[in-house]
């Protein structure tokens, strides 16, 4: 989805909108801009303010070449357009990176610049255009939780651990220009940008125009809650803007969320979001806008909305988006932007139209009917126990767990036979007697961006935790409880307001500052639980203030996973399961033998907000983010060569050469057809990017795991998919080696298939190496929504180097589908209401697909041959004229790379 651009060309003569270029004084400097209401076009009052976002991006670059005024005057008629598929350009203002698709993305150019001077060119055209932002935060491990000063000995551990993954980070930023690297212990990327990293309005070469992002995480969304355009794209695509490249993207439409009301006093941002997301999924979103507006609006925390704004994933949407107005500058004073600066952007906004004034009335137009929501409505809630669109009323929580246990397996069942829904795992731990059922909480955890921006949220955690110790409670010690804030400042307001130590009591201490839990990164249960679980089979529980709970995802012995407020993480904690009703079941006893109860320690919303407006202070985030450019002392001491190109380790087991540039050529071959391919998986509906790319530990018996133990790699230092994405050699042998995934070729859940020509059953990518060594092409079969959750680019890197060449699925998540194109994989539809299984597919066949060069056209439909005689339709998903160049060069960056050589 990218468009060429030769060079960068920013306010150029050639921009025929010159007219438009006004000028703006503050403070006594004058600035520049391509002002919107200077087109004169009355359409731009009725345009969502997101889509102004994109239109002034249109003409600030309009330069006849990548971006036309044919461009700018599809956005203008948006209201017309918006339902026609129209293909528009889009130049973010900036990347950027967390450090597990952070680091695939300068490897990537690092191997670009190797092949760039192979085939003759300059490797340092090989190098970011606009501005690249990488934060380390997806690090944290929950090794250590629950002592003094966790997070120091988690630290430790980390730079032991990838040390030669971030000494090839701090080699990027001295080797690529227009790369800042925000050091590990930092925060989460998304909470960082939020607070640190967002400009809002950016300045360059004397123009101001507004600040637009794109990351390589799919909860870039976040930062809409702060007004910022931006969402997240696969490492693939981030790596092309990078250098340069325009995004081609189809005009979307915009759904209208209307909030009004407040919320009641027991209710959190959390509830409000998980409210929103099953309302979102049940309308439809998936590559649309959605814009909130009304005067409920009004009443959201900045922190609120950017809750909100983070689980756009969750609802589907590409943007969860909220106009800036009067509370975007209140944030930006809160978090110690420069006083000049929030002058400047305020301006500027106000100017360009862009400033939103709810008292006004005067709303824009939006696509379809608009969604209305109550805020007075919202009620204490959970998702899960897979998906986090499955919304729960914390009041039919044991209800719902009930038919959970008894439904077939499923997105909502575990199918636990009646006889054995009350068995008794006991235990001895730490010298006591305990035991687990169904339903037992072994992991409760207060983490991920979703949550841990939001100071109510948090401070409600460390009120809720205060008042139980006060009444006596305990968390069972056997419960896996962690806390991992989103930045350094959480940690601050924690200390102000007095709750630190209660939730260390509690067993809440900071195990460290960045992503853990909701990523996988929750380290190992203790042997005793994890024995229990296992000899009873059980379904326990997590729960966690994330954003992501689908099976396996959390702890690959945990099938249950539930999301919820970090208050009611550490309900949960105290409750030690999720069968409980809060209502009329005691949380526990105080130190006088009475019942307590959930309500009796509860705090409100009214009481959090005025305890986060004595504790939380503009100074404590200027104090924070000023250290970060010094960085910590262990990142200090990584010592590199400065150089132009890397300098590989043959031996290294985390930053490998990729073979995607070794053998590219100066010219692509023409397009073949796929003939009699072998199906390699035949999937069903709701396949994440983490059943195809697990970021979780690595199984010691996988190929992953075999082929570390040849590396001489012992089991202890094997570390996680997810930080070892820097090598190409594990990615692919982790390829759908998710232990949960079900493939309809074998009748066992797991990462395992049937290798079509014998029979035989092996490990899915053993049974890949043994095509491609073989010489036979495969596909993969798919149902609904293939690919939906983290944007994760070696979803599609891997399956690459399995030797797929095309996915047929009933529908795509929009970055894995856009991933899929940039690796040159053919990503096909089957016709409405046809899947594999009612064409009878069983996927032993072999599959002939007639796409070459002649017939690759948008909209084209492919028949699709089977060796059994069978044929069917499948609509090709290549969605843009760009794409098509995309597929015809075998991927986004072969693409660019010629292009480059070539300039």
């Amino acid at each position: 989805m990218i468009r060429f651009t030769s060079r960068f060309r920013f306010g150029a003569r050639a921009n025929p909108y010159i007219k438009a270029q006004k000028t703006l004084k503050v403070d006594g400097k004058e600035y520049k801009f391509f002002s919107l209401p200077a087109l004169g076009d009355s359409k731009l009052n009725h345009l969502p303010y997101s889509i102004r976002v994109l239109l002034e991006s249109a003409v600030r670059n309009c330069d006849e070449f990548a971006v036309t005024q044919k461009d700018v005057q599809n956005i203008l008629n948006w209201e017309t357009n918006a339902p026609k598929q129209i293909e528009i350009p889009f130049k973010p203002a900036r990347v950027i990176l967390q450090d597990f698709t952070g680091v695939p993305a300068v490897v990537d150019l690092a191997a670009m610049r190797d092949a760039m001077k192979r085939l003759g060119g300059d490797p340092q055209k090989i190098n970011p255009l606009c501005p690249v932002d990488l934060v380390i935060d997806h690090s944290v491990q929950a090794d250590v939780s629950r002592v003094p000063r966790a997070y120091e000995e988690n630290e430790k551990i980390e730079f032991s651990r990838n040390y030669e993954r971030f000494e090839f980070l701090k080699w990027g930023s001295t080797a690529f220009k227009n790369f800042l690297i925000v050091p590990p212990g930092s925060g989460i990327v998304h909470q960082v940008n939020l607070e640190y990293l967002a400009r809002v309005v950016m300045e360059e070469q004397g123009y101001l125009f507004p600040d637009s992002v794109v990351g390589t995480d799919s909860h870039t969304t976040m930062i809409n809650g702060l007004g910022v355009t931006g969402w997240g794209v696969g490492g693939i695509e981030a790596e092309a803007v990078m250098l340069g490249q325009t995004i081609s993207m189809v005009l979307p439409e915009v759904v209208g969320f209307r909030l009004h009301g407040k919320l009641p006093s027991n209710v959190t941002a959390t509830d409000l979001v998980l409210t929103c997301t099953q309302m979102l999924r049940k309308r439809g979103v998936v590559g649309k806008f959605v814009e909130f507006f009304g005067p409920g609006v009004e009443t959201l925390s900045l922190a609120d909305r950017a809750t909100i704004a983070n689980m756009a994933p969750e609802y589907g949407a590409t943007m969860g988006y909220f106009p800036i107005d009067h509370k975007t500058i209140d944030y930006l004073n809160l978090t110690g932007r420069p006083e000049t600066k929030v002058r400047q952007i305020e301006a500027y906004l106000r100017e360009q139209g862009l400033f939103r004034d709810y008292k006004s009335g005067n709303d824009p137009h939006f696509s379809g009917e608009v969604l209305d929501l109550d805020l007075a409505s919202v009620q204490p809630s959970l998702s899960g126990p897979k998906r986090p669109h499955d919304r729960v009323p914390l009041a039919e929580m044991k209800k719902d767990w009930a038919s959970c246990l008894n439904n077939k397996v499923g997105f909502k069942g575990f199918g636990i036979p009646q006889e054995k829904q009350a068995d008794v795992a006991e235990f001895t731990y730490q010298g006591q007697k305990y035991s687990l059922q169904h339903g037992s909480v072994v992991i409760a955890a207060i983490t991920s961006c979703t949550n841990t921006s939001n100071p109510e949220s948090m401070i409600g955690a460390g009120l809720l935790a205060k008042n139980a110790i006060e009444k006596g409670l305990k968390v069972k010690p056997y419960i896996k409880t962690t806390l991992s804030p989103g930045s350094n400042v959480v940690t601050k307001y924690f200390e102000e307001s007095g709750v630190s130590k209660y939730l260390d009591q509690l067993g809440f201490t900071t195990a460290g500052y960045g992503c853990m839990t909701c990523i996988g990164n929750t380290g190992e249960l203790d042997n005793e639980v994890a024995e229990a679980i296992k000899n009873k089979d059980l379904v326990a529980a997590a729960v966690l203030s994330g954003n992501r709970n689908f099976e396996a995802r959390i702890h690959q012995q945990v099938r249950a996973n539930y999301l919820a407020s970090p208050p009611l993480v550490v309900a949960y904690a105290l409750a030690g399961t999720v069968n409980i009703d809060f209502d009329t079941t005691p949380i526990g006893t105080d130190k006088n033998g009475k019942p307590v109860f959930l309500k009796d320690i509860w705090p409100s919303r009214e009481q959090s907000s005025k305890a986060v407006e004595q504790a939380l202070k503009p100074q404590m985030f200027r104090d924070i983010y000023s250290r970060i450019a010094q960085g910590t002392e262990r990142w200090n001491q990584l010592k590199v060569n400065k150089t132009d190109l890397y300098q590989w380790k043959p031996e290294s087991t985390y930053i490998h050469n990729p073979p995607f540039f070794q053998t590219t050529e100066l010219n692509p071959k023409q397009v073949q057809p796929i003939k009699n391919a072998y199906c390699l998986l035949n999937l069903g509906d709701f396949i994440t990017t983490d059943h195809i790319s697990p970021a979780g530990s690595i199984s010691e018996n996988s190929p992953a795991g075999r082929y570390l133990k040849s590396k001489g790699v012992s089991k202890k230092d094997f570390n996680t998919y997810g930080a070892r994405r820097g090598n190409d050699e594990i990615m692919a042998r982790g390829t759908f080696a998710n232990t949960r995934i079900i493939n309809k070729l074998v009748s066992k859940v797991g990462p395992q298939t049937v290798y079509v020509p014998n029979g035989e059953v092996m490990d899915v990518f053993d049974a890949a190496d043994k095509h491609m060594k073989e010489g036979n092409q495969t596909i993969v079969l798919a149902g609904q929504e293939y690919g939906s959750g983290s944007s994760r680019d070696w979803a599609a890197k891997g399956p690459y180097l399995q030797g797929v060449k095309c996915v047929i699925a009933q529908s795509f998540e929009r970055i894995h589908r856009s991933n899929l194109v940039g690796m040159g994989i053919l990503p096909l539809e089957f016709l409405k209401g046809e899947s594999a299984d009612t064409l009878g597919l069983t996927g032993k066949e072999q599959f002939t697909i007639n796409v070459n060069e002649s017939n690759l056209t948008l909209g084209q439909t492919y028949t699709v041959e089977t060796s059994t005689g069978k044929k069917f339709q499948a609509k090709s998903r290549l969605d843009t004229e760009v794409e098509i160049e995309y597929y015809k060069h075998g991927g986004i960056l072969q693409y660019v790379l010629r292009k480059l050589v070539k300039a």
